[in-house]
């Protein structure tokens, strides 16, 4: 998430580092404890929705964008080289990744929810063509 929030930023054409401005706050500790800072201080946050979800403590906060395509984070998935990490269980992370990819493993991630609410939008088939 921190990632793409600087990606949102410099689209913006502000430069986070360089600003050094009072008004923009790193937490630096993890989704909830930047969701607890923003609350606790009538501030905005980038949050993902699995962590929003599970979140209680929102105080006054509220979403006010979703939807939009540049908030899109998509996750990957890829076996360690077992060349160069020996040490790495292979076959297991093999049959995990295949599963994660197959029409069952897309499914699962599909149907996986908070209160109703979907988290992921599982997208394999798209990648391998």
């Amino acid at each position: 998430t921190h990632f793409a929030e600087l990606g949102l930023w410099k689209a913006a054409g502000v430069d986070i580092a360089a600003e050094g401005d009072p008004w923009y706050k790193e937490i630096g500790q993890g989704m909830g404890a930047a969701l607890n800072t923003a609350s606790a201080m009538d501030a905005y946050v980038l949050s993902d929705r699995a962590t929003w979800l599970a979140f209680k403590n929102r105080g006054e906060l509220e979403i006010v964008v979703e939807g939009d395509k540049r908030l899109f984070n998509q996750y990957g998935v890829m076996l360690v080289n077992p060349a160069r990490h020996p040490s790495v269980k292979a076959e297991p992370g093999q049959r995990f990744l295949d599963w994660l990819i197959s029409p069952e493993g897309q499914q699962a991630i599909g149907e996986y929810n908070i209160d109703g609410q979907q988290l992921f939008f599982p997208n394999a088939e798209q990648k391998r063509s």
